[in-house]
C-alpha cells in the first residue's frame, strides 16, 4: 500500500477518487446505469455514489433482479469501504461496475447530511439485520441461495440455522478459506460448484476488500441472477462466531463499540485509526470549498443527472 508523506499527496488522492467516482465514462455509464430502476435516487458525495434504500426498497431490487436476471452487483459502503475506497484504485473501479451500492454504516447517513443530502435513519441497512428478512423471502418465494464465505463449518452452522428458522430455505454454502487467485485449481471448483447450484442469489463474505476483488474478477464465470458481493459477517453472525451487536446500538451509530470489543485485535484499526484519515480528507474539502461543503448539493433522479432512458 502506498504511504504519503505530504498533505499535498493526499489531496491529491483525495480529488482524483472523486474524480473517478463522477467520471462520465460513456459506455460503462451507460452498461451499469441503464440497468438501475429509474425510480431510485443517486447521491454523491466525498467521492462516492449511494443507492440510499429502506430495507424494503432493497429487498425490492432483489426481487426484481432475482426476476428479471439481471445478474446485478449489488454492494454496500460503510465508513471501513471508504477508507479502502480512497486508498485501493482496484476497488474503486469495482464500486464504478457495481449496479447498486447500499449504505451499510450510521456514520455514512451523518456524512452525507453534512454534504446536504437528506437522507434518513431507515436508509441504513445493516447485514446484521437484513439477513434475517431477506431469508424469510427467499424461503417464501423458493430463491436458490450460495453464500460463499465463513470458516469452514461456520457457513454450515449458519446454513442449518436459517434452514430451521425458515423452513423451505434452499441455501448451499462454501468456505470462504480457498485459493482464491485466477485459474488455481481451488477457484475453479468454487465455481463449478456456484454455477452446477445456479443460484438466484449468491451471498459473497469474505471480508473486504478480498470479497469485492473476488466478486470483480470472476464476474463474467458467475452464474447468479444477484450477486450480493458485500456480504461481510453475516452469516458468522448467525451462527454465533460473532456475538451480535444490541440492535440498538446500531440505531444509534454504536455498532462499532460493540464489535470492537468483541473482537480488539482485529478491528482496533478500522475503528480507531482509519476514522483519522477520513477527517483528514473531509477537513481538506471542506477548505477546498470554501468551508460550504453542502453549497451545490442537490438530491436528483437518475433520469434528472443522466437524462431519460435511464
Amino acid at each position: 500500500m502506498r504511504t504519503y508523506d505530504m498533505l499535498s499527496d493526499l489531496l491529491d488522492v483525495n480529488e482524483n477518487s472523486q474524480a473517478e467516482a463522477r467520471k462520465s465514462d460513456h459506455d460503462v455509464s451507460n452498461s451499469v446505469l441503464a440497468e438501475r430502476r429509474r425510480d431510485y435516487s443517486e447521491v454523491s458525495f466525498f467521492g462516492v455514489s449511494l443507492h440510499p434504500l429502506s430495507s424494503l426498497k432493497l429487498m425490492a431490487v432483489v426481487e426484481q433482479g432475482i426476476l428479471e436476471s439481471r445478474k446485478w452487483i449489488i454492494t454496500n459502503h460503510n465508513l471501513h469501504s471508504v477508507y479502502l475506497f480512497h486508498r485501493q484504485e482496484k476497488l474503486r473501479e469495482f464500486y464504478k461496475n457495481a449496479h447498486w451500492t447500499f449504505i451499510d454504516g450510521m456514520p455514512l447517513i451523518g456524512l452525507g447530511r453534512l454534504y446536504g443530502h437528506a437522507l434518513a435513519r431507515e436508509q441504513r441497512v445493516t447485514l446484521a439485520d437484513w439477513i434475517h428478512p431477506l431469508m424469510e423471502t427467499a424461503a417464501r418465494k423458493r430463491w436458490r441461495v450460495f453464500n460463499l464465505g465463513s470458516p469452514d463449518g461456520v457457513a454450515e452452522k449458519g446454513a442449518a440455522v436459517l434452514r430451521r428458522l425458515y423452513p423451505g430455505l434452499q441455501i448451499e454454502v462454501s468456505h470462504g478459506y480457498f485459493d482464491s487467485k485466477q485459474g488455481s485449481a481451488e477457484n475453479e471448483a468454487v465455481l463449478q460448484r456456484i454455477n452446477a447450484y445456479q443460484p438466484d442469489l449468491l451471498m459473497v463474505g469474505m471480508g473486504m476488500p478480498r470479497q469485492e476483488f473476488w466478486t470483480q474478477e470472476n464476474f463474467d464465470r458467475i452464474n447468479a441472477r444477484v450477486i450480493l458481493a458485500s456480504n461481510g459477517a453475516a452469516i458468522d453472525y448467525v451462527a454465533g462466531l460473532v456475538p451480535t451487536p444490541p440492535r440498538w446500538a446500531g440505531r444509534l451509530g454504536l455498532e462499532w463499540a460493540f464489535r470492537l470489543a468483541s473482537e480488539p485485535r482485529r478491528l482496533f484499526r478500522r475503528y480507531l485509526l482509519e476514522p483519522w484519515y477520513l477527517l483528514m480528507l473531509l477537513m481538506m474539502d471542506f477548505v477546498r470549498k470554501g468551508g460550504k461543503l453542502n453549497e451545490t448539493v442537490q438530491r436528483e433522479t437518475l433520469d434528472e443527472t443522466f437524462g431519460e432512458g435511464f
